[in-house]
């Protein structure tokens, strides 16, 4: 499980932000589940979205709303908001036939 990004990497970048470069993780073997490329809004996830809608074998629709929902207080905030509810409505469409 992901806790916090690329804890315990060493990294040889140029410009000092403690970041691995996609060349450093390839060379130290990290996996896609162990680093979160562009950000840290899921860093203090007890269990990373990812995770929750693998498991649960959540679809694309769904698992966006899980997504948008987990982020939105250090994200996109009233954005990704809007984003669960075109999402909820796009289920609603094309899963259960209904629009208001």
């Amino acid at each position: 499980m992901m806790k916090g990004g690329m804890s315990g990497m060493t990294t040889n970048n140029i410009d000092g932000s403690g970041f691995a470069s996609h060349d450093d993780m390839i060379r130290d073997s990290v996996k896609g589940s162990e680093r979160q490329v562009g950000g840290e809004h899921y860093k203090d996830c007890t269990i990373q979205p990812i995770e929750y809608i693998m498991k649960n074998k959540l679809d694309f629709l769904e698992g966006n709303v899980v997504k948008y929902i987990t982020r939105h207080k250090s994200k996109g905030q009233e954005e990704d908001i809007r984003k669960v509810i075109h999402y909820c409505e796009l289920i609603l469409e094309h899963t259960y036939a209904k629009w208001k």
